[in-house]
């Protein structure tokens, strides 16, 4: 098992290259379940994720030619089952149900279950499939849908729902008639899969608003697309610039995908110099103490909580911090704590009451952004920090010390 080892202190200075997306290449790898041929997709994260889904993929049926592009042939898929032994490493493995269900007329999934940060349940889902038609039966702790075919309805969910509106489009995009959408995810991996999903022949109106309108079509054709960059590992990087108070360049990245973190950072004291596709951030030497609510995209992103909640341990005065997504992602706190942080936790409030400086300690990892988080605040403390479990970072973030390395950073990976 690697551990990742970092020699804090020193500002970090340069560019650094944004990867894809892991958020929208997963769902869009689902989505070549729904075509077949030969499907192309670029700028596929060579992530541990990743690799599940094309795992999940070619049990299903699906064969590769790797390479940007990634060629992904689809047509001798004739497999209908997501096996527990492939859910339970990757939850993003549901996204598979829609694409099945629309295409096969059944599925059997296994049921995700929980995860480190929160139970996540695809209720949701399953209610939205019964909608178009689909019967869904719980057996055996897997999901059972089946379906003589699909029919076009009004869906509205309760609370928004990233892998949920995915999920319900890819189904609603081949079932006849019209498909609504009502309290949609906004989220722009949502955008990134309707853009993919429109390439191939499919009728997807309201995307990026909170009501998406499908028309069904009868068939769709293989895509050829490429995946936008990663908004969170390029949020990652900036916030990067912040708590080392250096001076980071990212590219490429969509700037009005970052725009709630750029707020909330400029509240920090940050500079910014924001162009097409790029976006160079200055650290302050200051760090000043700011509040922030998570909340589905345009807000906060929980995603980014973990992270600036590093960086917020060095403000010069209390932040607050409220989780309003996820109701178990303060695990990070505690492994902060042993840096040095003064953080505090009531209910979904963490208060933050920043410290001169962070200590370097070792330290474990619980999931993927607290990984990143801990790694953060490594970069800033004094001393040395050992960061253990790092393959939680593997699952979302490509390479992550080599580009710390080439902005200044004395990090290497090693084996324990």
């Amino acid at each position: 098992m690697d551990k990742i080892i970092i020699e804090g202190g020193r500002p970090l200075n340069g560019t650094v290259q944004i990867s894809g997306a892991k958020n929208a290449a997963l769902p869009i790898l689902a989505a070549t379940l729904l075509a077949s041929g030969v499907h192309r997709l670029r700028n596929i994260p060579p992530l541990r994720d990743i690799r599940t889904a094309k795992t999940l993929l070619y049990h299903l049926g699906a064969t590769f030619e790797e390479g940007d592009p990634l060629s992904v042939h689809t047509d001798s898929v004739d497999g209908h089952e997501a096996p527990y032994d492939l859910v339970k490493t990757m939850r993003a493995s549901v996204l598979v149900l829609g694409p099945l269900v629309a295409r096969f007329k059944k599925a059997r999934v296994s049921l995700p279950g929980g995860c480190a940060i929160g139970a996540r349940p695809i209720n949701l889902h399953l209610a939205g499939l019964e909608r178009l038609g689909v019967k869904i039966e719980l057996k055996h702790g897997y999901v059972e849908a089946s379906a003589k075919k699909l029919s076009g309805n009004h869906i509205y969910f309760d609370i928004p729902t990233v892998t949920g509106t995915a999920n319900l489009m890819m189904a609603a995009v081949l079932a006849e008639g019209k498909t609504v959408l009502e309290n949609a995810a906004r989220e722009p991996e949502v955008v990134d899969l309707a853009r993919c999903l429109t390439s191939m022949g499919g009728s997807i109106q309201g995307v990026g608003t909170s009501v998406i309108t499908i028309e069904g079509v009868s068939e769709l054709q293989p895509m050829d697309h490429t995946i936008m960059p990663d908004r969170i590992e390029a949020a990652t990087y900036l916030t990067a610039a912040g708590i080392t108070r250096g001076n980071i360049t990212i590219t490429p990245c969509i700037p009005d995908h970052l725009e709630a973190v750029i707020h909330k950072l400029e509240q920090a004291g940050m500079e910014f110099q924001i162009s097409e596709g790029s976006i160079k951030s200055i650290g302050a030497k200051v760090i000043r103490p700011i509040d922030i609510k998570t909340n589905p995209f345009p807000g906060f992103p929980t995603d980014m909580q973990a992270q600036i909640m590093a960086m917020m341990s060095l403000a010069q005065g209390q932040s607050i911090i409220t989780e309003k997504i996820f109701e178990n992602r303060f695990m990070h706190v505690s492994e902060l704590k042993r840096m040095g942080a003064d953080i505090s936790i009531e209910g979904n409030t963490a208060v933050v009451r920043g410290r001169s400086k962070l200590q370097g300690a070792p330290v474990m990892a619980t999931d993927l952004r607290a990984s990143a988080s801990l790694v953060l605040a490594g970069l800033a403390a004094d001393g040395v920090t050992e960061v253990s479990r790092v393959y939680h970072l593997d699952r979302g973030y490509e390479r992550l010390e080599e580009k710390l390395s080439r902005v200044g950073a004395r990090i290497k990976r090693v084996s324990e």
